[in-house]
């Protein structure tokens, strides 16, 4: 057999060292942790990272100077020196990370003949175009409603909750499929949408709740509509919070017709880290695609804070090692504040903008994604790995060019000594405390 050649990039908090390469030394000593990888065993498909790119998010870009929008566009984008985005994720209408609600119909428009969406063109599609540009492909794109038109509504307005009305439930399927047509023409295919981002909750901003047995039928009118339209898109239920993932998707999927349609199931990461609920549903569902389609750190920016880092990888680990096929972050970019957001739900993001200093913040988030993105690439399979002797959070999988990246995760304040065994091969590998490491062995 050849011998693989290994190498590793780590970073470090003590430090507060990104993506340095470590030395990776052959050993025949295996005492001690050790983690071994198996490419015999497989799992599912990887299709890909990505992000949010909001109005908050593309209008705190349009903030900086034409080279500094470049270069972070290319940070997240560029397959080579970027993370090597290719998934993406949208808003249908305003979301809380818009300037203010908006709609893309008057009220009232049962027609629909007032349908605008040229304020997608001030910030996101721009941002988008230029995205795609420098990935050197059309994004995969997701796209959300946070919620319908304020009139179609039990409580007449886009914020606070409320509920679709019963009569309006074809009516806004038209909506959507308006949106994917126009989105069409203006150069964007969109892969998939979800029903409703966040159907369980009654946010201050714009929200609309489904019970499931409502989203189980709106699915079907969706589909109904789609068929008519003539448009091919997969439909994903939940775009929710993990911890209930397998409630929602039981109760929906068990309406056979409901079945038939749904794609996948999207999960969000604010409320829990039971990652092994995304299992329960691939186990009893093994046909349904489990997608991450939003997380961030709540609460305001927090510059140069570790544990942000570690939260993602973390998160985006576990929910690896139960199935899950891609993941998308949620703002690639906020301001200052964590904004602009118009209830004041500020948040964190792997890059915040200074707009009165026109400066660029990475924080740890960036980084960790990196570790992660940088090395698994669209069409890799997960590969077994088990850990023995040490408190870490592990990963690997084998790209299509046959070369295997492992991701090592170090929360502890300890250091550890791990041995790493593949392909009756074993290499020793320092991972000191907070610190996440990738290996990659070609």
């Amino acid at each position: 057999m050849t011998q693989r050649t290994v190498k590793a990039v780590q970073s470090v908090k003590e430090n507060s060292s990104f993506w340095q390469p470590v030395s990776i030394e052959k050993t025949n000593d295996s005492k001690g942790a050790a983690v071994t990888v198996d490419p015999s065993k497989s799992y599912q498909t990887w299709m890909g990272f990505g992000g949010a790119l909001t109005e908050s998010a593309t209008y705190t870009l349009d903030k900086l100077p034409e080279e500094k929008k470049e270069s972070i566009l290319q940070a997240y984008y560029n397959p080579e020196n970027g993370l090597g985005y290719t998934l993406g994720r949208v808003h249908i209408a305003s979301c809380d990370f818009s300037l203010e609600n908006y709609d893309y119909v008057e009220e009232n428009d049962e027609t629909l003949e007032t349908f605008n969406m040229d304020r997608e063109e001030k910030w996101v599609l721009p941002t988008l175009r230029r995205a795609q540009e420098i990935a050197g492909q059309p994004l995969t794109m997701l796209a959300s409603p946070w919620s319908p038109s304020a009139w179609m509504k039990t409580n007449g307005e886009r914020n606070n909750g409320g509920k679709l009305k019963k009569e309006y439930y074809t009516l806004w399927a038209q909506f959507i499929a308006r949106y994917l047509k126009e989105m069409k023409a203006k150069g964007f295919d969109i892969e998939a949408i979800t029903v409703q981002n966040e159907p369980a909750a009654t946010q201050t901003w714009d929200s609309c709740e489904y019970t499931a047995e409502e989203e189980a039928e709106m699915v079907k009118v969706l589909d109904k509509v789609f068929k008519e339209e003539g448009i091919d898109v997969n439909i994903i239920i939940w775009d929710h919070n993990r911890d209930l993932i397998f409630e929602r998707a039981d109760t929906v999927l068990q309406d056979e017709e409901a079945n038939d349609i749904v794609w996948g199931v999207g999960n969000h990461w604010y409320m829990s880290e039971d990652f092994e609920e995304l299992s329960k549903v691939k186990e009893k569902y093994p046909d349904k695609h489990m997608i991450f389609t939003e997380g961030c750190i709540e609460g305001g920016v927090q510059l140069g804070a570790w544990h942000t880092g570690e939260r993602y990888a973390r998160n985006i680990i576990g929910d690896m090692n139960n199935w899950l096929e891609g993941f998308l972050d949620w703002n690639i970019v906020l301001d200052e504040m964590g904004g602009p957001n118009h209830v004041g739900n500020y948040c964190d993001a792997p890059i915040i903008v200074d707009t009165n200093e026109k400066v660029a913040h990475y924080n740890s988030s960036y980084y960790f994604i990196g570790h992660l993105s940088r090395f698994i690439k669209p069409g890799a399979k997960r590969v077994h790995s088990a850990l023995e002797g040490a408190d870490l959070s592990v990963v690997a999988f084998e790209n299509t060019d046959g070369s295997i990246a492992t991701v090592l995760l170090n929360e502890t304040d300890d250091a550890t000594e791990l041995t790493i065994n593949l392909n009756n091969e074993a290499a020793a590998v320092h991972l000191p405390a907070h610190s996440i490491t990738t290996v990659v062995s070609e």
